[in-house]
């Protein structure tokens, strides 16, 4: 999604894709390095649409074949109705207009929907494995009542019918968007929940993001004649034309959610990576001369970020790649994201870098997003903030200090909550918002500072080795650190992502040539600490955490460990001392900098 800066004084929101193939890729979901018990549902959809752009309604057939992959057998399933959000006395509404800080997106707009303005998704008929079954809409949520048990290792095939009408867009789907974008299509069909082995996932869509089941989606769209398409996936062939409408064939093999953007006075540009995907820009022929200008010279930007991210993370799996306007801000999906066109150059460039960056983190790396939303807004943040730097030519001595001066923020604030909290159940907006992008990121760059940056590098790559086309948990990065590094990294999980306890270590006194340390907050960390003595000369010192049961690679001098049970460290040096900092890098998050110095 994209990304929410915040600081102390200001909250500042900063603010397809088809490409003709006929090769279909497909990807393993195996892997040698995770467990043996591991395992994920797979889904393969199947969906007819034909979309009437005169009233926004829609009619669909889908046939979807699931498959139980799970040890356990299913006595129902679950299905997300997203549209149905889009409704006076939803959810989404209700909370939007009963949260201290309402996104200003949402607001009260959704209560004042007319019926022909408003978003449903309506499910006419289903059947599993032909037999008609019972099923029971419940908000955005529709309850499927099985004819039979699905077993262990079983496939089964439901044929559903339904209808839906377009909400005028609100947040992130809709119609006639701000800035006149006709459809954008996201979180549009009737979505098979995600299960695993935490059981059903079928959270009501009140704000946040998603979770999905990874399989393959064969979607036949009929449209009216003069509306340029992208969708998710490869284009087949021609669009087929009768009368007013055409239709367009897309398949999109493993991935677990398929967006598509329509509008009349779309420009289409392309643009290849080299040995990469083919790069698709969707944007309004209506916009002004200098903004269409910035979108040409974005082009090739995101060949570099394309380039920036692959080398960093891991090669992109597929042939193509969409920009798209539409939507309200940022939002990516499936080969493809959703951004707002009205930018200046720099803004373009950045939110692109965030929602490109989310292929990797949320899209092939698919943490769910409801209950561990820092995992993708955090390390997607943390990758862009590093891409812009570079091909940006930023030359900041850390592009993640924003992240560290919101979070320290929020954490003397008052109003922090663990990052285990459900995406849905933070107190207020800016507290999930600086949870989840700014304390994510420095989830990630501070165990930099914990493990190295060279074990971080390797650590983000065999990560995405490991559990791309899966769905990793926050257990799984840390066990990659752990196995790479040989060092002991739970308690680095649990202190900063499993509770609200902070950094905060200070210079307690120096004497002559005795430097003694105070640990004052809850949470340990290993220190790295620079001396100036009094001849001017400067030692750096790397003091190792007991309960990592080694240290990271330094050249600085290595002192005995520090336990954490011990409020103080004392250290003695050569020669006599002018003056201490701790942490001089800064890329530890102590929430307390004044007491970090001190000078004789």
């Amino acid at each position: 999604m994209k990304r929410l800066f915040f600081s102390v004084f200001s909250l500042v929101i900063l603010a397809s894709c088809g490409s003709s193939s006929e090769t279909v890729k497909t990807q393993t979901t195996s892997s040698k390095s995770v467990s043996s018990t591991y395992w994920q549902q797979h889904v393969d959809y199947k969906m007819t649409i034909d979309m009437d752009v005169n009233n926004y309604q829609y009619q669909g057939t889908q046939n979807l074949v699931y498959t139980n992959n799970s040890p356990d057998v299913l006595n129902h399933v679950y299905y997300h109705l997203f549209f149905n959000a889009f409704q006076p006395g939803s959810e989404m509404d209700v909370r939007s207009r009963t949260i201290a800080d309402p996104d200003g997106r949402v607001g009260d707009r959704i209560s004042k929907l007319k019926p022909n303005e408003i978003g449903y998704i309506n499910v006419t008929s289903l059947k599993q494995n032909g037999q008609a079954i019972n099923y029971k809409t419940v908000g955005t949520i529709l309850r499927v009542n099985l004819a039979k048990p699905i077993q262990p290792g079983e496939k089964v095939t439901f044929d559903m019918q339904f209808n839906a009408q377009v909400p005028v867009q609100i947040r992130r789907s809709g119609r006639n968007n701000a800035e006149g974008v006709a459809l954008s299509m996201t979180q549009w069909y009737p979505k098979l929940a995600e299960y695993d082995f935490e059981g059903w996932h079928a959270d009501p869509y009140i704000g946040r993001e998603f979770h999905g089941v990874w399989g393959n989606f064969d979607v036949a769209l009929t449209i009216d004649k003069n509306y340029v398409v992208g969708g998710t996936g490869y284009l087949q062939g021609e669009p087929k034309i009768t009368g007013n409408k055409k239709t367009l064939h897309f398949l999109a093999p493993n991935v677990h959610d398929f967006t598509w953007a329509a509008d009349p006075d779309y420009i289409h540009d392309t643009m290849q990576v080299p040995n990469g995907p083919l790069l698709n820009f969707y944007y309004k022929s209506t916009l002004s001369d200098e903004a269409k200008e910035n979108w040409k010279k974005l082009q090739p930007k995101t060949v570099e970020l394309m380039q920036y991210f692959s080398e960093h993370i891991g090669k992109y799996p597929y042939d193509q790649y969409s920009v798209i306007q539409g939507g309200d801000g940022g939002m990516e999906y499936a080969m493809c994201t959703l951004i707002t066109g009205k930018r200046k150059f720099g803004s373009l460039v950045g939110v692109t870098a965030h929602e490109l960056a989310h292929t990797w983190f949320q899209f092939l790396l698919a943490s769910n997003e409801s209950k561990h939303e820092w995992m993708d807004e955090g390390f997607t943040s943390y990758i862009s903030d590093y891409a812009m730097d570079a091909i940006m030519n930023q030359n900041k001595k850390n592009p993640t200090q924003g992240a560290y001066r919101n979070y320290i923020y929020l954490a003397n604030s008052g109003k922090e909550q663990p990052l285990t909290t459900h995406s849905d159940r933070y107190a207020i907006n800016m507290a999930y918002s600086i949870a989840a992008y700014s304390k994510g990121e420095v989830f990630l760059a501070q165990l930099g500072y914990v493990i190295g940056e060279e074990n971080l590098k390797k650590t983000i790559k065999k990560y995405y080795d490991d559990f791309s086309f899966k769905h990793p948990r926050p257990l799984d990065i840390i066990r990659t650190a752990e196995k790479l590094t040989d060092l002991e990294l739970d308690w680095y999980l649990i202190d900063f992502a499993q509770t609200t306890n902070t950094i905060d270590y200070g210079v307690k006194s120096v004497e002559d040539k005795t430097i003694t340390l105070e640990r004052i907050g809850l949470m340990p960390m290993p220190i790295d600490l620079s001396v100036t003595y009094t001849d001017g000369t400067t030692e750096n010192f790397y003091i190792p955490l007991r309960m990592m049961l080694g240290g990271k690679p330094t050249t600085a001098t290595t002192k005995p460990d520090w336990a954490w049970a011990y409020p103080t460290y004392t250290l003695e040096t050569s020669k006599t001392v002018k003056s201490v900092e701790i942490d001089p890098s800064g890329f530890m998050a102590d929430v307390n900098r004044e007491n970090n110095t001190l000078e004789k």
